[in-house]
């Protein structure tokens, strides 16, 4: 259809498109304002306008700029690639604006990063698509055949729907010798075609005629319409209908109920009869009149039969006609207008609205765009806004009724993590009218905030020999971000500097901020330590803050007492070796009770009731005779010293501690009962008869197992030289040995009364030189040497024969040719000698 209208243009038409290209093309916006004109009836995606170029914005800035349009009514599109205006619909202005001289789509153009708002018009500019029609077919008159050469009789203007010039209409009558065609001009300039009878009419020649009234546009090109005017000739009636008023005014208001009285007409008519007998109708009209109101043909009444609205429009004027029996018709004119009435609340439509907004938006932030209209007009459409409820929001009016609400104070997600406000909007009617819409406005988290420890400094209480692993405190930090900003992860930041390898010693786990035990705590080596714990948010950048954690070491009693006094050792030496080495007090037989003998000196490695010390007695050669302060640990006689008590006392002591269970350590202290030193060391050589029977079968033992011993070193020397000699030497080198001068024929080299109750025993070793030492001839060499214990004793070789390396390889020593001895193994012969020599 729209092609078919478009060949119908003609050239004229593609001239009337080429001045709205150029007019688009040289229309540039104001601030804040772009205007626009395009020809009607243009087809989908005809260009419009280079928009984004018209509002500053390059092809490069469009994706992040995000050029969109607010229009209601989708009449247009903007490419989001070049940013052009498009048509996106037919567009009628007829059907968008009626008989209105001026039509024009009016709609906001948004841009976002920054936001911003721009008043597009689009003037939309009549084509000439309409061709004038008459509400008739057929126009039936009635003449008289008495009617004079000259009369005029008013038809029936066509209508056109187009504006300008394509609206002025021509009107053009079928030629006939007896009618032609005047055209008379109203005072709104429009042209009202009347027939003009040129001769008398005859009845009885000719009772009717036929015409076509053809009315043509001023377009181009131009279109037409016709329409048949049937003429019937009557007899006399000479008087027509007279209208009271030319024009005939009327004011109602709007939203009127249907049959509401508008205005009554009146027309009289001096003939008699059915010629003076008047009805009433609309004349030329267009049908949305006809849809309002309604005319009586008998009594001329005006009354409405739809609802009347001032926004559609505030004026009707139309034609009416009065018509008697006879057929004479005379016309008058009707203009009602219509008054507005506040029945339109404000309308408030959201063009755009940001949200969430990160809480660090500054001051003056531009979080929505809102459109207020009221389609009402004077007061009745005259609006003021206002934000209602408490919200750090602030309404600030911009050019064509629109608005920006812009923050107003600075925004905290941790107080309100959004914010509702309502949009209130009045009119100035009586009474007044008002709308409201919501906003809901999130706020995004920034990380502004850093994790807040519960407490400043931590102390936390562990045992000591605690369990590796063992849960030693749990720190929590809370953070008031949201989301991966309120994460909180914990670390360790160091430990105190009295605190020497602190920080190893505990661990910290980085959810749950609980602090373990890295290894078993010793309280005697480290009785506190601090540790710093950093609490540190996942924000970015990250936002931490420290608290500090003193741990503190309980003690258990885990340390038994240590004597210092008598020493441990030197009190089991002394035993061990029958009372004469272990330390001893000298007591003089005329001590009398209460004579301090010794102190027993013992100190605890723990702390507090742990390492607080007792002293008792628990074993004595007589228990009467002494006796051991409980805090002090002197030991002290009970009782004066008699002639019958033994010369050698044994006195035992246990140090016990108070912990919880106690442990205990014993101190052995033996006393000799004498006057003096040299009086005492006969008692202290003199040996028991049990002690000298263990003494011996201990030697016993050791003796075995020295014979033992050195009868393997002396097979396995033998052994080793023999076959070092057979490798060498052959067969003959066999027997080297075997003859009675190898041996040696002396006695014992220890003398008899060495040691009391203990055989001497003696070795000699005789080991064959090697081969290269001496000649053929020489064979078999000198004995060896007998060297008694004293020599051995006295160092590990002999003086004379010394056994190196090079003896044990088969070489002899530079500058000797005497044979060689092999080393006595010196520990067991010393083991020996020490063993005859224990007291």
């Amino acid at each position: 259809m729209a092609g078919r209208r478009r060949q119908r243009r003609g050239p004229g038409g593609g001239r009337a498109l080429l001045a709205a290209v150029l007019l688009c093309v040289c229309c540039r916006a104001a601030a804040e304002r772009v205007r626009y004109a395009i020809a009607e009836e243009l087809g989908r995606g005809s260009l419009v306008g280079p928009l984004a170029r018209d509002l500053g914005l390059s092809a490069d800035e469009l994706p992040a700029r995000k050029l969109r349009l607010s229009d209601e009514k989708q009449y247009f599109t903007v490419n989001e690639e070049n940013g052009n205006l498009y048509v996106n619909e037919r567009l009628d202005r007829e059907e968008m604006c009626g008989d209105s001289a001026t039509c024009s789509v009016s709609f906001e153009a948004l841009v976002h990063n920054p936001l911003n708002i721009f008043q597009v018009d689009v003037a939309i500019e009549d084509v000439n698509d309409n061709s004038p029609v008459f509400s008739k077919a057929v126009l039936a008159l009635e003449i008289g055949e008495w009617t004079l050469p000259g009369a005029r009789f008013p038809l029936e203007r066509a209508q056109d729907a187009d504006v300008g010039m394509n609206s002025l209409l021509m009107y053009h009558l079928s030629s006939n010798p007896s009618f032609s065609l005047a055209l008379k001009e109203s005072s709104e300039g429009s042209k009202q075609p009347e027939l003009v009878l040129d001769r008398a009419l005859d009845r009885e020649k000719q009772s009717s005629f036929e015409l076509v009234l053809t009315a043509v546009d001023g377009g181009d090109p131009a279109r037409s319409g016709t329409v048949q005017i049937l003429i019937n000739v009557t007899d006399l009636n000479d008087n027509p209908p007279v209208f009271s008023k030319s024009v005939y005014e009327a004011r109602v208001a709007e939203n009127l109920p249907a049959g509401s009285l508008v205005l009554r007409v009146r027309a009289t008519d001096a003939d008699t009869g059915s010629n003076g007998r008047v009805s009433y109708s609309f004349s030329n009209v267009h049908g949305s009149i006809s849809s309002l109101f309604t005319v009586d043909s008998d009594s001329g009444e005006i009354r409405t039969t739809g609802p009347l609205d001032f926004e559609e429009k505030s004026k009707y004027i139309f034609d009416l006609e009065a018509k008697d029996g006879g057929g004479l018709v005379s016309h008058c004119k009707v203009q009602i207008d219509i008054m507005d009435e506040n029945d339109n609340p404000p309308e408030i439509t959201i063009l755009s609205l940001s949200s969430p907004v990160p809480e660090d938006a500054p001051v003056g932030t531009v979080v929505a765009l809102l459109k207020v209209r009221d389609r009402d007009s004077g007061e009745n459409g005259q609006v003021w806004c206002e934000l209602s409820g408490e919200a750090p929001l602030s309404l600030v009016a911009s050019s064509g009724g629109s608005y920006k609400v812009v923050t107003a104070s600075a925004l905290d997600r941790e107080q309100a993590c959004e914010h509702r406000v309502t949009v209130v909007a009045r009119d100035r009617g009586r009474p007044a009218l008002r709308s409201s819409r919501e906003l809901v406005l999130e706020v995004s988290d920034v990380n502004d905030n850093a994790p807040v420890f519960e407490e400043a400094a931590y102390s936390a209480y562990v045992a000591e020999n605690n369990a590796a692993g063992a849960l030693v405190l749990r720190v929590q930090a809370r953070d008031a971000d949201a989301g991966a900003n309120g994460r909180v992860s914990y670390w360790l930041a160091g430990g105190s500097a009295g605190a020497a390898g602190a920080a190893p010693l505990v661990s910290v786990e980085a959810r749950s901020g609980a602090l373990y035990a890295q290894r078993s705590l010793d309280y005697e080596r480290c009785r506190e330590f601090a540790v710093a714990v950093r609490a540190q948010d996942g924000g970015s950048p990250a936002r931490s803050s420290t608290a500090t954690v003193r741990v503190f070491v309980l003690d258990r009693n885990d340390n038994a007492p240590r004597v210092l006094w008598p020493a441990a050792a030197a009190a089991a030496a002394g035993e061990a070796a029958g009372g004469a080495a272990a330390p001893f007090e000298v007591v003089p037989r005329s001590a009398e009770a209460g004579y301090l003998v010794a102190k027993v000196v013992a100190v605890d490695a723990d702390a507090g009731r742990n390492a607080w010390l007792s002293y008792e007695l628990v074993a004595a050669s007589e228990p009467a005779l002494f006796r051991v302060g409980l805090h002090s640990g002197e030991v002290r006689t009970a009782r004066a010293v008699s002639e019958r008590d033994a010369a050698k006392q044994r006195v035992v002591a246990v140090v016990k501690d108070h912990g919880q269970p106690a442990l205990s350590a014993t101190a052995t202290l033996h006393v000799v009962l004498a006057e003096s030193l040299q009086e005492a060391l006969p008692e202290l050589s003199e040996r028991p008869a049990g002690a000298e029977a263990a003494a011996a079968a201990e030697l016993q033992f050791y003796l075995v197992l020295a014979l033992a011993l050195l009868s393997a070193l002396l097979v396995l020397s033998v052994a080793l030289a023999v076959l070092a000699r057979l490798r060498r030497a052959g067969p003959p080198a066999v027997l080297r040995c075997l003859g009675a001068q190898r041996f040696s024929l002396a006695g014992a080299a220890f003398p008899a009364d060495f040691c009391e109750g203990t055989l001497p025993y003696s070795y000699n070793l005789c080991v064959a030189p090697p081969a290269r030492a001496l000649p053929e001839a020489a064979w078999p060499p000198p004995p060896v040497p007998i060297l008694s214990a004293e020599e051995l004793l006295g160092g590990d070789a002999c003086d004379k024969p010394s056994l190196s390396s090079s003896a044990l390889t088969g070489e002899p020593p530079a500058g000797s040719d005497a044979p060689q001895v092999c080393k006595v193994n010196s520990f067991v012969l010393r083991l020996y000698i020490t063993a005859c020599w224990w007291p």
